[in-house]
């Protein structure tokens, strides 16, 4: 019998805690959705148990541009974590009610995410590890694989504290290779790029903006190569994600990534935060 470490919080919640010595509510929901896809290639642990030590929590994104081996399950220390994840796609966002959270609990420490090609799960695609430190929460990126090339990790730590009081969050993680580095704007919807201030200048790829303090409401993310001429940028737009709504206390994370198969032309989307 396996201990599971792996629990999912309750939604934008630190801390919950599912019941000691209760099975997961949300593994035979997600052992259906799996044989529906493909069977993951492992077994629903009798009575798993609660993180019995410190936690973090973490959640993933699968940015595998390679069709080819798209979409994906994934294994979190060999529990299932995720299943048919498409390019762009993320967990535990995805797992079926009432698993659905932002982030899940997983015991301090080295852990493995495992992927496996969802029609054919005998096929391997990548083994990804993370550090997880006690009280921190976590975003793990699958990235690379274009024509057949490895696929890598690349994590962030995310800092979820509370927006300011009557406030909302937006920061910007560049996970597109073909992009380069950016200089970031977010705007009411097309507002002119050559008046306004970017929130990030020199935004290269595998990194994060920590974020801007905003006032709740609907904005238009966009960004431009890096050093691009205020008079120039209109033209120079090279990823665009609109209609961004966040409320006070929230936060979104928006990824700036890859076509699916790699290169341009660009794309961008949200993930919600609290």
């Amino acid at each position: 019998m396996i201990a599971s470490i792996v629990s999912t919080s309750a939604r934008g919640v630190r801390g919950a805690r599912p019941l000691v010595g209760r099975r997961l509510t949300w593994m035979p929901a997600l052992a259906a959705v799996a044989m529906a896809a493909a069977a993951c290639g492992t077994k629903d642990a009798p009575d798993p148990l609660q993180p019995s030590g410190p936690v973090g929590r973490v959640r993933f994104v699968n940015l595998v541009t390679d069709p080819s081996r798209n979409p994906v399950n994934a294994l979190l220390e060999g529990l299932p974590f995720g299943v048919n994840l498409a390019y762009a796609a993320s967990t535990p966002a995805s797992l079926p009610a009432p698993s659905t959270a932002f982030y899940s609990a997983v015991l301090a420490g080295d852990r493995t995410i495992v992927l496996k090609k969802t029609a054919d799960t005998t096929v391997t695609v990548a083994t990804l590890s993370v550090n997880i430190a006690a009280n921190n929460d976590y975003t793990v990126y699958a990235t690379g694989g274009t024509g057949g090339s490895a696929v890598t990790a690349f994590s962030t730590a995310d800092a979820n504290t509370p927006p300011a009081a009557g406030q909302a969050r937006i920061r910007v993680t560049n996970m597109s290779p073909a992009a380069g580095a950016v200089d970031v704007f977010i705007t009411a919807a097309n507002a002119d790029l050559a008046v306004a201030t970017p929130v990030a200048t020199g935004l290269a790829n595998r990194a994060a903006f920590a974020g801007a303090s905003l006032a709740p409401g609907t904005y238009q993310i966009r960004t431009v190569p890096a050093g691009t001429a205020p008079a120039a940028r209109a033209a120079a737009v090279n990823s665009t994600l609109s209609g961004v709504a966040v409320a006070a206390g929230n936060s979104r994370t928006i990824v700036i990534a890859d076509a699916p198969a790699g290169g341009t032309p660009l794309r961008s989307f949200a993930l919600s935060d609290q």
